[in-house]
């Protein structure tokens, strides 16, 4: 009796890859790279506009602050050379409770509530409200809504950076046009560009106490270009 043989089962000699190539592997880092050259502009620019944001905000609870001082202060703007008083402790913590709002989110130095030498001020006061070394009235102002009241005080350099403190000199942390660098310009001397839009955009309250954000070139501007009428620096 003939008995037929099954066929054995093929065994494979191949085997099955468990990595990438090398080859596979660079087309892999390349389609990251490339994807990551996408993202990070896009998370940048979120960023920029968050600060931005922010940086509104605060200078938006100093016009709040600043108006609230103004009814309890039968209208006198904060801040004074003589006697020497400063707008920064005139405000805090009567009005506003913390000193963080007094920092601008495009301000990398540490954080402080301690109003000493080491709480950063970014913000500064436009140092024409003082005459006589006394800080004049709000209703002085004589064009409120383009009269620039606070700033960011930004120092020298290619990159945005502050020196104002919480124990700035009296009346306090200034800014005035591009940092113009006198007795009672804002720590640091001379800001070369704005705070955001690749330096030519910067944030600013105005003497109506509403904020916008302007153009760098505009917010330089120290004398009035209309004829027998102030300037956004001037009262």
């Amino acid at each position: 009796m003939m008995h037929s043989s099954l066929p054995s089962p093929m065994i494979s000699t191949s085997r099955v890859r468990n990595g990438f190539t090398l080859i596979e592997l660079i087309v892999v880092l390349a389609v990251i790279a490339i994807l990551m050259s996408m993202v990070y502009p896009m998370y940048m620019g979120m960023s920029e506009r968050a600060k931005t944001t922010k940086d509104l905000n605060n200078l938006r609870q100093i016009g709040v602050a600043t108006q609230t001082y103004l009814n309890d202060s039968d209208g006198i703007l904060p801040g004074s050379i003589v006697p020497a008083t400063t707008w920064m402790s005139q405000l805090t913590p009567k009005y506003l409770s913390s000193w963080k709002i007094f920092q601008s989110p495009f301000d990398t130095r540490p954080s402080s509530q301690l109003g000493d030498g080491s709480t950063a001020v970014s913000y500064g006061i436009n140092p024409n409200v003082y005459v006589n070394n006394v800080a004049i009235a709000a209703t002085k102002i004589t064009n409120p809504t383009g009269f620039i009241l606070f700033a960011p005080a930004q120092a020298s350099g290619p990159t945005v950076s502050f020196q104002g403190t919480a124990t700035s000199p009296a009346p306090g942390v200034t800014v005035i046009g591009n940092g113009d660098n006198t007795a009672t310009s804002n720590p640091g001397g001379v800001a070369t560009g704005g705070t955001h839009a690749s330096r030519q955009r910067i944030n600013a309250l105005f003497g109506d106490l509403h904020c916008e954000t302007m153009s760098w070139a505009a917010f330089t501007v120290t004398v009035s270009n209309v004829p027998s009428q102030p300037g956004q620096w001037t009262p």
